[in-house]
């Protein structure tokens, strides 16, 4: 019998084979000091991009004031227990009201953590007679909740709605030959690697050819998209046709927490077998306090969504005006498409981050196909236009060192941290 240890000493990963090289500067990076446009990254300040803190919420003084209250107040054990045995309290019910108020939905329910709790969500809501049709490029969240789908799951092409009705109609003609279980369609507000909104209103219009319910992840459509800022439904204007909406508060909100909104008697049903939830001890009572200050800025500061995309505008346009391809967002995220191996990728980065002092994320292989590189660009409220200014002058110049064959080395350069 072999160690199972074995196997993963001998295999460590598409991104674990760089860890010798890679760990505390391309992966695991350590940022200083106090959230903001400009962090400190190994001992010096960089401008930086790979922060989801869309409103300035972070540190924001009346944010920083509720937190340090709440955390005064009550202590991060408060409540104890989960909340269906001994950890609820009327502020977790005065967010959840709040929260389906502004999403215009009848109930919400309060989860711990996003990525676990959509998971948890899918295996409450879809038995083994159900169908999942989801977008291919859905979040890895969605993804893993989809493996523990006892039943059938159909993939569609990223916002191809002809190829989504495709789907629909396998889904429906296997429901059909079962005469059991339903259809689930899951997609996103706005998919955070492309940037690009999913295409939530011609998937609602299908519900007069098929009939299927659909859940919306809008992690980052969520305070940034929409009249309001309730997110890429109301963006688009439809709302009304989200059965179940779902977002992070690790996004907008700054924060811990994430929830789901609904009718009232599905979040009902949810709230009593979510697994997730009913097994884990219930949000800190400082982080309700601290989501509810938050959530009440995004509703009363438009200021802070007006600002965020002031930013995003003017770093989209510089990029587009220097000729760089950032793909078909229509949101804040700013992909940065370009071709280079994933040497070539570590090299730029160490450039831009040493001689430039402007801090990003790369994507590369085997996250996308080999030969892609993907900086992803992510402006704030508290950008400036001196440091969108800066940023595309350190763009145009890496891009035509790229060009040139400069950054062609044989490995990633070894920046790793050996302690």
């Amino acid at each position: 019998m072999a160690d199972i240890f074995d196997r993963l000493l001998k295999n460590s990963g598409p991104l674990g084979q760089h860890r010798e090289r890679a760990h505390g500067y391309f992966a695991f990076p350590k940022l200083e000091g106090e959230i903001g446009s400009k962090m400190m990254f190994r001992g010096k300040e960089m401008i930086v991009w790979s922060l989801n803190n869309y409103l300035g919420l972070a540190n924001h003084p009346e944010v920083r004031k509720a937190d340090t209250e709440g955390t005064a107040t009550y202590g991060l054990a408060a409540p104890m227990g989960a909340r269906m045995m001994s950890g609820n309290t009327d502020l977790h019910e005065q967010l959840e009201a709040e929260l389906a108020a502004f999403v215009m939905k009848e109930d919400a329910i309060l989860m711990n953590y996003g990525y676990q709790g959509i998971m948890s969500a899918i295996d409450a809501i879809c038995g083994r007679h159900d169908v999942v049709v989801y977008d291919a490029e859905c979040h890895a969240c969605i993804i893993d909740g989809l493996r523990m789908l006892p039943g059938h799951r159909f993939v569609y092409k990223h916002n191809d709605v002809a190829d989504c009705e495709k789907q629909l109609q396998r889904a429906q003609a296997l429901i059909e030959k079962q005469q059991l279980g339903g259809i689930l369609v899951i997609t996103e507000g706005v998919f955070g690697m492309a940037g690009d909104q999913g295409r939530l209103k011609e998937i609602a219009e299908l519900k007069s050819k098929f009939f299927f319910r659909m859940l919306v992840d809008d992690a980052h459509g969520f305070g940034t998209l929409g009249k309001t800022g309730a997110g890429a439904g109301e963006e688009q204007g439809c709302q009304d046709g989200i059965d179940l909406y779902f977002s992070t508060f690790a996004k907008s909100m700054a924060s811990i927490g994430a929830f789901m909104a609904g009718p009232k008697k599905i979040i009902d049903f949810i709230r009593y077998n979510i697994r997730s939830q009913i097994f884990a001890k219930s949000l800190p009572l400082p982080f309700v306090v601290g989501n509810l200050k938050r959530l009440e800025l995004l509703k009363t500061q438009p200021i802070l969504k007006d600002t965020l995309w002031k930013n995003a505008l003017s770093l989209q346009k510089g990029l587009k005006e220097r000729g760089f391809d950032i793909g078909k967002t229509d949101s804040v995220v700013t992909p940065v498409y370009m071709k280079g191996g994933v040497e070539e990728a570590t090299a730029m980065v160490m450039d831009l981050r040493e001689n430039y002092k402007i801090f990003c994320s790369i994507v590369v292989y085997p996250v996308i196909p080999k030969g892609h590189i993907i900086y992803r660009l992510i402006p704030t409220a508290v950008h400036n236009q001196e440091e969108i200014d800066l940023t595309l002058k350190a763009f145009s110049e890496t891009k035509e060192k790229l060009d040139a064959g400069v950054y062609k080395v044989s490995e990633i350069p070894d920046m790793a941290n050996k302690s």
